[in-house]
């Protein structure tokens, strides 16, 4: 298994801290207990408290950027929807913002969620601002060392109303939102990965996309699970056309 090498005292205590976590559905309904089932039962939620990442959704970034190499020390990357923060900590990881590495040029992380988000070294982020809000394009206009980012990633996601067309479309159209920022703070040749769920308006998305990016394609990491409909956009080779 791709964890195996950790220590196996520290997965017992994984294993341990979560299995704790059963003794509260009594009073549950069926739904959350569904959930709190199948969080027990997930390799990438133990894995991610054994390698004391926020949250499973890390070991999506880090499966992406394995294999695209997006994420390089002294790059400049936002981070949209960051709460709780387990993206932020694999750019600030793979880009040295924490400079951790004094081998390596030390990049710079922010994140942005409507949301507060518990504090990250190396990382700064905007609680509670709305990457949509021209204010906000300000703020990251004054963090982001020249004035422009490497990367955009995204991760976020509207609250699931339980209607799956409404969700895709509310996503979709949060996602689109994206490129308008990117016209504000991407570099030429910076890439952008975002979420979306698949459906009938995910074309408009990868047209917008396309129109201003050099390479898309459509990534579905091992880690988000076989029965949702995640997907993520990934472009590569922005083209200023400012």
């Amino acid at each position: 298994m791709w964890y195996s090498v950790l220590h196996k005292s520290r997965i017992h205590t994984s294993v341990h801290f979560l299995k704790k976590a059963a003794h509260n559905l009594k009073g549950k309904s069926t739904a959350d207990q569904r959930w709190i089932v199948r969080q027990l039962n997930d390799p990438f939620v133990k894995a991610a408290h054994v390698q004391n990442y926020r949250c499973r959704s890390a070991f999506k970034l880090l499966e992406i950027d394995d294999k695209y190499k997006l994420l390089k020390p002294g790059f400049n990357v936002i981070d949209c929807g960051a709460a709780p923060g387990a993206w932020s900590q694999i750019a600030v990881q793979r880009v040295n913002s924490n400079g951790a590495n004094a081998e390596f040029p030390c990049g710079t992380v922010v994140g942005v969620d409507l949301q507060r988000i518990a504090p990250l070294n190396g990382a700064h982020f905007l609680s509670n601002h709305d990457i949509t809000d021209p204010v906000t394009h300000c703020k990251l206009l004054e963090l982001l060392p020249g004035a422009q980012a490497h990367v955009i990633l995204s991760d976020m996601a509207p609250n699931a109303s339980g209607l799956k067309e409404m969700d895709h479309e509310k996503l979709i159209t949060t996602a689109l939102c994206l490129v308008d920022l990117a016209d504000k703070v991407l570099r030429s040749g910076g890439s952008l990965v975002c979420k979306y769920w698949d459906g009938a308006l995910a074309y408009q998305l990868q047209e917008k996309l396309s129109a201003v990016f050099r390479e898309v394609r459509t990534v579905k990491p091992k880690a988000s699970r076989k029965d949702s409909s995640e997907l993520f956009f990934l472009a590569r080779s922005y083209r200023d056309i400012k």
